[in-house]
């Protein structure tokens, strides 16, 4: 919001400089996002009235003219603007003024002498261009500084304001909480004072009173549209950024400024009956004052007469209605709509006004009528015309409970030692209605306060009004214990540490997803939708991480990353009978070659087997089994489940080359995912003694069908339970020349040692031999 600096200290007036009070603002969460004064530098510029006006005589665009500046003598000074006339008050540089760009001197034009320069807009830095002399109102007061005639010392300020301060979205507001953060006097709003005539009324009925708990409207009779806005008005206006349209326009935008309440007038000669506070009824449209013809939905709220809606509530007027220059009579309406039925109507439509960006927030539901008093007297002042009296229609308004604040838990949350009393004074400086009970409080917000609900509100409150700069530093002071870590349990930062010595990188991404890929990418036909997406990419909640992974990997490519491994620990989410279950994951993916280019080792891109290595790295000591199958997002050969002790914990898999083509992605993805809770868990360590006799290793050879799988005959071998057997690995897998056709060779390595003794050769035979009967079992055939 931007605000005239002058206009503020009018209401309240700290002994502050202007860089003072923009850094009290800042500090009390009123951010000063931008200062900047009205006008440049200048002086010894004054308001001249032009006396006489002669022809130059050697010049046809030139005159001479005689300017009293106040001085004892009026200067002669050769001006050559087309609008000068004799009577006209405009700004005027005497001898010796520095203006932007540009030192006044005595000099002689065409041979005669000048004593100055008349000024426009332009030479005083107040405008880009001008069209010639700057006209001053009739009475302003001739030789005054025309810094302090235009008041261009004044300064502009923009609030960034955050959307749970609406209370400051006027000048009013703004001037409250630089009083309750300096004590300073705050001048009330002159009352207003004019006689009502009961006959002029306009009925009026609330058929939804829960959209709007208060409507005031009010009859002016015989005004004078065609009036002209004061220039005081105007300025105070342009200076927060709003234009100047009419006098009727200008009165309700300047209370809004002032105040914070939006008001409307319509042209009562346009309406047609009674107004009516409704929703929109189906097929009804409404032509706004913006231009635009909008198509109303049975959620927007309107103003209507008989004929139909004339302004959608809260957020602009309709056309048909509108003041012009023709109007004599007007309805000026003041009035209360619920928040939650005026938010993101204007967004929808595509547009923002400065009502709906008001009534969204909150606007003061107590000051409706006081709103609509001050605009009537503004237009009584300037436009003329008779006040009728007010027609209201009011339910049940936003209630305001009472919070409890402790003074304990002040101390508790700020750190600062602050006695009842002084609590006490901040709350009232603050406009809350406080009642003591010891060292509790029972706060009461005042009504234009929508952001005060539980106790950390109010202690904000009294840490701004303190100060946070007086709020020092202090050491901590606390008892502090080493928090237990279970052996059972691994940290994530151990999860985290591993993948990132695997060589992947985190990427973390919005838990919002594409619909398309969870449909493409999880077979979910009916993923969790978003009621309000951010983005219409971003409309479902995700019930896996790939397609995140999927996104980061394009982004990377984009930027030529020719070899990528990612990895994310994030939330994935389910719909479960009639509820919504959280699920947090590990997922990971690796593209391009298997290790980065050198020279030692040949390039090959990674594979299956790569990221099942990475995978078993992730889980050891534990083992994994991982059995063949299909998933939606996976090459149907090249899809694997992942167990832990016989339970489904995750996925590996090729991306399907479907996908790696409609995602640009012009090689291989191989990817998992697993579940976190079973990768955070682990062994408890157990001891266990360390053989001084060295181990004994056979190879056994076998031949299977192609369709037997090595994990099938690993298991067979564990559960013989061969009494010295410590490791059995896979190292060797043979198809060609010597085995039949649809047969492979298998070649297992095996372990053999006790901690006791060395190993008779009588040990190692019955061990072998258990395990060969329990691969034969398998249907293995023993090779030779």
């Amino acid at each position: 919001m931007q605000f005239s600096e002058s206009w503020l200290r009018t209401f309240v007036n700290p002994p502050l400089s202007s860089e003072e009070l923009s850094h009290l603002l800042t500090m009390a969460g009123l951010e000063v996002e931008e200062m900047t004064s009205v006008a440049p530098a200048f002086e010894k510029v004054v308001v001249g009235q032009v006396l006489t006006k002669d022809k130059h005589p050697d010049a046809d665009r030139l005159n001479v003219l005689t300017v009293d500046v106040g001085q004892a003598e009026p200067l002669n000074i050769v001006c050559g603007a087309g609008n000068v006339t004799v009577g006209m008050k405009a700004p005027c540089a005497l001898v010796g003024a520095r203006l932007p760009g540009i030192e006044i001197k005595q000099a002689k034009v065409r041979g005669i002498a000048s004593f100055g320069m008349m000024c426009s807009e332009k030479e005083l830095g107040l405008a880009e261009d001008s069209a010639g002399l700057m006209v001053l109102v009739a009475d302003a007061m001739v030789g005054q500084n025309i810094r302090e005639h235009l008041d261009l010392d004044d300064h502009l300020i923009t609030l960034k304001l955050t959307p749970n301060r609406s209370d400051c979205l006027s000048l009013y507001g703004i001037a409250r909480e630089v009083a309750a953060l300096t004590g300073a006097p705050l001048q009330a709003i002159p009352a207003a004072s004019f006689k009502q005539a009961d006959d002029q009324t306009r009925k009026i009925k609330v058929s939804a009173p829960a959209a709007c708990p208060r409507y005031t409207g009010r009859v002016i009779a015989g005004v004078n549209a065609k009036a002209a806005t004061p220039a005081w008005m105007v300025q105070r206006l342009e200076r927060c950024g709003s234009r100047s349209i009419s006098a009727l326009v200008d009165v309700t935008n300047y209370v809004l400024l002032e105040l914070g309440q939006p008001l409307h007038a319509f042209d009562l000669n346009k309406l047609d009956g009674d107004i009516e506070v409704r929703f929109a009824r189906p097929g009804e449209s409404l032509n706004l004052l913006n231009e635009q013809a909008v198509n109303l939905q049975d959620d927007m709220l309107v103003i209507a007469d008989d004929k139909g809606p004339v302004a959608l509530a809260g957020i602009m007027g309709g056309a048909g209605s509108a003041v012009d220059e023709a109007t004599t009579d007007i309805f000026l309406e003041s009035a209360f709509f619920a928040p939650g039925v005026i938010v993101g109507k204007s967004r929808r439509l595509g547009f923002s006004s400065d009502s709906a960006y008001r009534f969204e927030r909150g606007v003061d539901f107590a000051a409706t009528k006081s709103a609509l008093d001050r605009a009537t007297q503004l237009i009584l002042d300037i436009c003329g015309g008779q006040a009728g009296a007010v027609t209201e229609a009011q339910t049940e308004l936003p209630a305001r409970n009472p919070v409890k604040l402790r003074t304990s838990r002040v101390h508790r949350v700020l750190g600062v030692e602050l006695d009842s009393l002084r609590i006490l004074v901040i709350l009232e400086r603050l406009g809350m209605v406080s009642q003591a009970q010891g060292n509790e409080f029972s706060v009461t917000p005042p009504s234009y306060r929508f952001d005060i609900a539980i106790e950390e509100d109010l202690i904000e409150e009294v840490a701004r009004v303190y100060g946070y700069e007086n709020i020092l530093p202090a050491p901590i002071q606390a008892r502090m214990t080493i928090l237990p870590q279970i052996e059972a349990e691994r940290p994530l930062a151990k999860v985290r540490q591993t993948m990132v010595l695997r060589d992947y990188q985190e990427t973390i991404n919005y838990a919002f997803v594409e619909a398309a890929w969870e449909r493409d990418l999880c077979g979910n036909a009916a993923p969790i939708a978003l009621k309000n997406p951010i983005a219409s990419q971003m409309s479902v909640m995700r019930s896996s991480l790939l397609g995140g992974l999927l996104a980061a990997l394009r982004t990377n490519l984009a930027r030529k990353q020719p070899r990528i491994r990612l990895f994310e620990i994030g939330g994935c989410f389910t719909a479960e009978a009639g509820t919504y279950a959280q699920n947090e994951r590990l997922a990971g993916l690796a593209y391009g070659g298997v290790s980065s280019e050198q020279w030692g080792s040949p390039a090959r891109n990674v594979d299956f087997y790569d990221v099942k290595g990475d995978i078993e790295a992730l889980f050891a000591p534990r083992s994994l089994t991982f059995q063949a199958a299909t998933y939606p997002a996976s090459h149907p050969g090249r899809s694997a489940r992942i167990l832990l002790d016989g339970r489904a914990i995750g996925w590996i898999g090729e991306l399907h080359p479907q996908w790696q083509q409609q995602y640009d992605l012009p090689q291989a993805v191989v990817w998992f995912e697993v579940e976190l809770s079973a990768l955070t868990q682990d062994r408890v360590p157990k001891l266990a003694d360390i053989s001084r006799f060295p181990p004994v290793r056979r190879d056994i050879a076998v031949l299977v069908d192609e369709t037997v799988t090595v994990q099938s005959l690993l298991d067979g071998m564990r559960a013989a339970k061969a009494p010295n057997a410590v490791e059995l690995a896979l190292f060797d897998v043979y198809r060609g020349k010597g085995v039949e056709q649809n047969k492979k060779s298998l070649a297992f390595r095996v372990l053999l040692q006790d901690t006791q003794k060395t190993l008779t050769d009588n040990e190692i035979e019955e061990n072998v031999a258990r395990l060969v009967a329990a691969l034969q079992r398998q249907g293995a055939q023993l090779r030779v």
